[in-house]
């Protein structure tokens, strides 16, 4: 009775060390591609002249787009995530960074940067990710790009303007595809964002 004793443990720490030993082989796979986006150059605002300094806080989202994946949505509800691929950051880290550097290439504001920056901003941006992923309509993959938008006036905090910036395009569900298609839509977005932030301050 006791060898049997000492034979089940033996078992039971071989499988122990063999589920250990296939956790490891997980985690010692390929690497994921990852992929960046990019704030467009070609910005038209409205006056040359530069004034006012704006900061711009990092974007709120749900979980499921507060993360360095990419999602793919299949069926209405449903949330993927591209095979083998991310960001090279978290969503609204990366989103913040382009959205700045997307003021900053329009060259009409002053100074432009993040709230812990240690500029006396004029004005604060604040935006929110509605969509920002792969959605499959009918069979077909289409990027989908929507974030609304907030301009606020460090005067008392007061909201002077808010709009919602939508744009969709085809898209692709593997990694390169997805994350291409959703740049350009974010192209589109930021152009439209930074002409009417600018044409209000």
């Amino acid at each position: 009775m006791a060898q049997a004793g000492r034979g089940a443990g033996g078992v039971r720490v071989a499988l122990l060390v063999g589920a250990a030993a296939l956790a490891l082989a997980g985690c010692g796979g390929p690497p994921k591609a990852t992929f960046d986006l990019t704030a467009p150059h070609d910005v038209r605002v409205t006056s040359p002249t530069p004034r006012g300094l704006m900061v711009v806080a990092q974007p709120t989202a749900l979980q499921v787009l507060d993360s360095e994946q990419i999602a793919v949505l299949p069926r209405p509800g449903e949330v993927t995530y591209a095979d083998n691929s991310q960001w090279t950051d978290r969503l609204p880290n990366l989103l913040q960074a382009r959205i700045i550097q997307a003021f900053e290439n329009a060259s009409r504001l002053r100074a432009v940067g993040r709230p812990s920056d240690r500029l006396t901003p004029d004005w604060s941006l604040i935006t929110e990710i509605r969509q920002f992923g792969v959605v499959v309509e009918a069979g077909l993959p289409i990027a989908v790009v929507e974030i609304s938008a907030k301009l606020v006036t460090d005067r008392g905090g007061r909201i002077v303007a808010g709009k919602v910036f939508h744009a969709a395009g085809p898209g692709a569900t593997d990694g390169a595809g997805a994350a291409a298609a959703l740049d350009r839509a974010l192209g589109v977005v930021l152009r439209d964002m930074v002409a009417w932030a600018t044409a209000r301050i």
